[in-house]
């Protein structure tokens, strides 16, 4: 399948930085969950913690919209760049609707909630990655366009 797009020149850096966004993504969302689901359990073994700004609404958005804004960087270099490929966009868009909404259906159902968005933001994150590493590079790409132009 050929991927690349546009213009090559500094692909090898747009490239590392593309993968750095999309691990850097991953962690930060599972960061994310990992402090929405654990908060819970911390509250009755800290007390201090529910009166601290990681217990605040605002600390979650803020988590929340740098994932968001870190996935959205590196998906749509992917997109752009690579693959052409929409769903990691409407993975990273759902899991963040439903992450960003986690208390709609009740305090109940929120784990679940977190649970499901934050594991949409990486799997967009995984799918981004993956369909990059399958692209034929624009190196691989010239290397190609050559041997086919030494044969004729």
């Amino acid at each position: 399948m050929r991927c690349c797009v546009g213009n090559c020149s500094g692909d090898e850096v747009l490239q590392q930085n593309r993968i750095l966004l999309d691990k850097l993504g991953i962690w930060v969302s599972g960061l994310c969950a990992l402090h929405c689901l654990a908060l819970p359990l911390l509250l009755p073994i800290l007390p201090f913690v529910a009166s601290s700004f990681v217990a605040e609404v605002w600390f979650e958005r803020t988590i929340l919209s740098l994932s968001i804004l870190v996935g959205a960087t590196a998906l749509l270099i992917g997109f752009y760049r690579h693959h052409r490929q929409r769903y990691p966009l409407f993975a990273l868009a759902a899991g963040a609707a439903i992450y960003w909404n986690k208390d709609i259906f009740g305090e109940a159902y929120e784990p679940i909630t977190i649970a499901l968005g934050a594991g949409l933001i990486i799997a967009a994150h995984l799918m981004n990655l993956r369909l990059c590493r399958t692209c034929r590079t624009c190196e691989s790409e010239t290397h190609h366009t050559q041997a086919v132009t030494s044969r004729i």
